[in-house]
């Protein structure tokens, strides 16, 4: 048996789809060849918040795959809106890498360097709140186009900057995570001519589950494919997107929404940050918890208001009750005219 593996033609795509392959052939001796399929947002121009958020480049993926013409996806789970797609389960989701954004400049001294009035690119509207609320003096901009277009932007003077995912050029061979480095560093390979600084998630919380894979499948998939996949699931990954997405969820957020959450998994703990940005950085509601994932019972606000109760028996279960609580409080702080007052530009 050979498993299709259908993935976007971008680079970044097919470099972490062959990132998965690879890592199941290892797992379990199953040979994986990859089926390109072209979607709507990888032929469109028009920003992503115009086109409905970053999901329109999961559609067609899915339709391919409900057809039969592929066994299993591979997505950027930041961009996999969050209710999930009739017929599909996502099996297998891989160990997490960097869930940190990184700038990229022409400029050594990174963010902080760059002068009043520079303009700096990102496609979502999340990274431009924080843009916006961190470093007002910047002039954010809604930018498309894949990694390579967009660091030629800045090679030509076009932009003076640019925020992408630190796991995404860690897949492409541009940056290295594990570095010991603070502050701006030049790239790696291509990127080498360019300065990468990773912001720090206390600060710059990102996408949920930004740095996580997630591996789609049928529901009805046959058992080899279904063990195939299975093989990839990391535990802790799960556990901490399960709370990112479950904030989105019930604050009732789209992935391109100005939200920044990250979750960490720490033996039965799991430490959370969780803010909503209004599109001008002007104002933002935020949350952070550290809970429990086994047993107990916590709460996130007085009175019983966003109250969790114990579970014990299934962690993931717990972990999406936490996302739901936190999701709460967010509310009882005025999340909802931020979320509903979005604007791409």
């Amino acid at each position: 048996m050979t498993l299709r593996l259908g993935t976007r033609r971008s680079a970044l795509a097919l470099a972490q789809s062959g990132h998965v392959a690879d890592a199941i052939t290892r797992l379990t001796g199953v040979p994986v060849e990859l089926v390109p399929i072209v979607s709507e947002g990888d032929v469109s121009r028009a920003s992503l918040a115009q086109m409905g958020g970053t999901g329109v480049f999961a559609t067609r993926l899915r339709e391919a795959l409900l057809a039969g013409e592929c066994d299993l996806l591979v997505h950027s789970l930041k961009d996999l809106p969050v209710a999930g797609a009739p017929g599909l389960v996502v099996a297998g989701i891989p160990p997490r890498e960097d869930a940190r954004d990184v700038v990229v400049t022409l400029d050594p001294g990174g963010l902080g360097a760059l002068p009043t009035g520079a303009v700096v690119g990102t496609g979502s509207p999340r990274r431009i709140a924080q843009l916006r609320r961190r470093a007002p003096r910047v002039n954010a901009k809604d930018l498309r186009g894949n990694v390579d277009s967009r660091m030629q932007r800045v090679r030509d003077g076009e932009l003076a900057g640019i925020v992408l995912a630190a796991a995404g050029l860690s897949r492409l061979g541009l940056f290295d995570p594990a570095e010991d480095v603070d502050g701006p560093r030049p790239g790696l390979g291509a990127a080498s001519d360019l300065y990468l600084e990773p912001l720090g998630l206390a600060e710059w919380p990102t996408a949920a589950g930004q740095g996580a894979l997630a591996v789609e499948i049928r529901e009805d998939a046959p058992s080899p494919v279904r063990q195939a996949v299975a093989a990839l699931d990391d535990a802790a990954s799960r556990l901490a997107v399960t709370i990112e997405r479950a904030i989105l969820a019930d604050i009732e957020a789209g992935c391109h929404a100005p939200v920044g959450v990250h979750a960490e998994i720490d033996g039965d703990e799991a430490r959370v940050r969780s803010v909503v940005y209004a599109i001008d950085g002007s104002t933002r509601v935020g949350v952070d918890r550290t809970e429990s994932l086994t047993g107990g019972y916590s709460r996130t606000t007085g009175g019983g208001n966003g109250a969790i109760a114990a579970d014990g028996a299934d962690p993931t279960a717990r972990a999406a009750l936490i996302g739901s609580a936190i999701a709460r409080r967010l509310l009882d702080r005025g999340a909802a005219g931020l979320v509903s007052r979005e604007s791409p530009q």
